[in-house]
């Protein structure tokens, strides 16, 4: 079974037992270690991984191919992406986003959607250049005056004060304020013509084993987690590894459907039907 997801403490937290065979009838999978952006290619246009994690915000695209599983992904409050300006500007007002050139980790990321629904109510005049480059390039671009602002995720939440940079939105505060619903960010989806029930059994094993045996991953988790330091890979885990990455429930499901909802009606992804998030 080809699986893929990236090299983020959360994933590999996550996915570390399965990965390592121990959880009982679940086959060895072949994983292939990428950033969010590449996944979420692999899922549109490759398509032949049985079992990903993307971003909420490309499921539009491949619902006919992949179902999404109740289990696995990250989602959460407390845990959205932020959008950063250099040290030294000299206020945080979303108006100096206007025309400027803003750096994003994926144009099909729930980072790059929440972005967009809340710059289309606090930039006057909407933004200027995008520019899509992986997450970890982002705030030394932004540090090195390449960028005027920079959207970004994971571990960044606890790093950027390292790169003297400035706090302008945390988009998960902005969303959860707007809706009341956490922040829908990582998606599991398999192949439909799988036994998604059996694939869903088999993470909710890996992760329980995770959080029983939380020293088991920990060489594998730093090993992939490209130099970082071991307390914000903690972090990082306690953060995005939660009630939801169990079960989305009807609360996490209501995210998903709100978030993408809104997106299809600002036209940022292709019109769905809700059901499809929900089918087995």
């Amino acid at each position: 079974m080809k699986i893929a997801f990236s090299p983020c403490p959360n994933d590999t937290f996550v996915f570390h037992a399965w990965v390592h065979g121990l959880i009982p009838g679940a086959p060895r999978p072949d994983v292939t270690y990428a950033d969010i952006d590449v996944t979420n290619r692999l899922a549109a246009e490759a398509r032949d991984h049985d079992v990903l994690k993307i971003s909420y915000a490309a499921l539009p695209w491949v619902l006919d191919e992949y179902r999404l599983l109740p289990c696995g992904g990250a989602l959460g409050r407390g845990c959205g992406p932020l959008v950063l300006l250099p040290g030294d500007a000299p206020d945080a007002d979303p108006a100096r986003l206007s025309g400027r050139r803003v750096a994003v980790p994926s144009d099909r990321s729930t980072a790059y959607l929440l972005f967009r629904l809340w710059a289309a109510k606090k930039v006057p005049g909407g933004v200027g250049e995008i520019a899509v480059m992986p997450f970890s390039e982002i705030m030394p671009a932004l540090q090195a005056g390449k960028i005027d602002a920079g959207l970004v995720i994971h571990e960044a939440r606890f790093t950027y004060p390292n790169y003297g940079l400035k706090l302008l939105a945390d988009l998960g505060s902005w969303w959860e304020a707007e809706t009341g619903l956490p922040i829908p960010l990582g998606a599991i989806v398999a192949r439909r013509s799988l036994d998604g029930e059996a694939i869903a059994g088999w993470i909710r094993a890996s992760v329980k084993y995770a959080w029983a045996n939380p020293q088991a991953s920990r060489d594998y988790v730093l090993r992939h987690a490209q130099e970082m330091d071991q307390r914000v890979a903690e972090a990082h885990i306690n953060l995005y590894v939660n009630d939801f990455t169990l079960d989305l429930g009807r609360e996490g499901f209501a995210a998903a459907e709100a978030l993408l909802g809104r997106a299809a009606a600002e036209g940022l992804v292709p019109q769905f039907e809700a059901a499809a998030l929900r089918q087995a």
